[in-house]
């Protein structure tokens, strides 16, 4: 896929759309916002109580961005309706200049998980959806391509980071599927669902974890009310994830990887996918991979580099195959050499 570039227009108005967004997490606490250290961490709480009960709602993690927002929160609460109209606005633009935008399934499914607080609380949009929101990011146009497409909406989330939070989505993400006709998927463990298809629109909406063990089970996200599959090499993708619009209706603010992770972690999931529908997969995988590469050259060679030799590191099994997907990418490959 050929690189070119969204205009200076469609790249300020994202960037004004992100900021209207993560500005809004703030504009509508109810209580007075408190910190609280668990570990080596320090997570804000909106505190405020409902009848003679006490709750704690997750705002975020400790950050000076997050405290200086917490300062501003009049001031945003106060300009809330207007942003309301400003958004609208900044996503007409965006619609103008050719940014790719969701799907009615994936929109509603992902703008109702949002509200709920799936990513408020950890969750990570993964796969096609977060390339998609790499268009924003890194400010390139990825066009209407089979690589772009998908009707799947997979979400990770670290276990010991839903346990950490002590706060959980409202209401369960059952009702809210319940809600859009999404029917739970069997599982080997009938107790078990981290799985849901939706029966109008075949929308997908898959859980994830990372697996630190040897296999990779079926694992518990407390916060979200559901459970996960795990994988290997998944903490990589989804450690420090970055905050972006989603593009639906007035923008839903979600969580993706770090695109120079996404990039490499492609480079490892090609290789894992073995015949079949894999096959096809794989292929998209790499497509990925290689248009973000090229990318990323040029505009982050830094973070790439960075994110590479962090794999590359990592161990023996990671090594295999990054270099077993880079093998059937010679250019790929060439180009990341070129960097080292």
């Amino acid at each position: 896929m050929p690189i070119s570039y969204h205009s200076a227009i469609g790249t300020a108005a994202w960037t004004d759309l992100r900021r209207s967004l993560i500005d809004s997490t703030v504009s509508d606490l109810r209580g007075v916002p408190r910190s609280k250290v668990v570990g080596t961490k320090t997570y804000w709480y909106d505190h405020f109580r409902v009848g003679n009960k006490t709750v704690d709602r997750y705002i975020g993690e400790d950050t000076p961005e997050l405290r200086n927002r917490l300062d501003r929160q009049t001031e945003i609460a106060d300009a809330a309706k207007q942003a309301d109209r400003e958004r609208a606005r900044l996503m007409r633009v965006l619609r103008a200049e050719g940014y790719l935008f969701a799907d009615v399934g994936s929109g509603q499914v992902v703008s109702a998980m949002a509200k709920a607080g799936v990513f408020r609380l950890g969750g990570t949009i993964v796969g096609t959806h977060a390339f998609r929101c790499y268009e924003g990011e890194l400010g390139f146009r990825i066009g209407f391509d089979q690589s772009a497409t998908t009707d799947d909406v997979d979400i990770a989330s670290f276990e010991r980071l839903s346990l950490a939070l002590a706060d959980t989505v409202e209401p369960p993400l059952a009702e809210v599927f319940s809600e859009l006709q999404f029917d739970p998927l069997p599982t080997l463990e009938s107790d078990k669902t981290w799985r849901w298809r939706q029966s109008t629109r075949q929308t997908l909406v898959e859980f994830l974890t990372p697996s630190f063990e040897e296999d990779e089970g079926i694992r518990d996200l407390p916060a979200l009310g559901v459970n996960a599959q795990s994988l290997h090499f998944l903490n990589y993708l989804i450690a420090e994830p970055v905050r972006v619009p989603f593009l639906y209706r007035s923008g839903v603010l979600v969580q993706v990887p770090r695109p120079e992770r996404f990039a490499v972690h492609k480079l490892i999931v090609a290789d894992r996918r073995q015949g079949g529908p894999d096959a096809l997969k794989a292929h998209k995988d790499r497509a990925q991979a290689a248009f973000l590469i090229e990318a990323l050259r040029e505009i982050r060679p830094d973070d790439l580099i960075e994110a590479y030799e962090l794999a590359i590191g990592s161990g023996p099994a990671w090594r295999t195959r990054i270099l077993a997907s880079l093998k059937r990418m010679p250019a790929t490959a060439e180009l990341l050499h070129s960097l080292l």
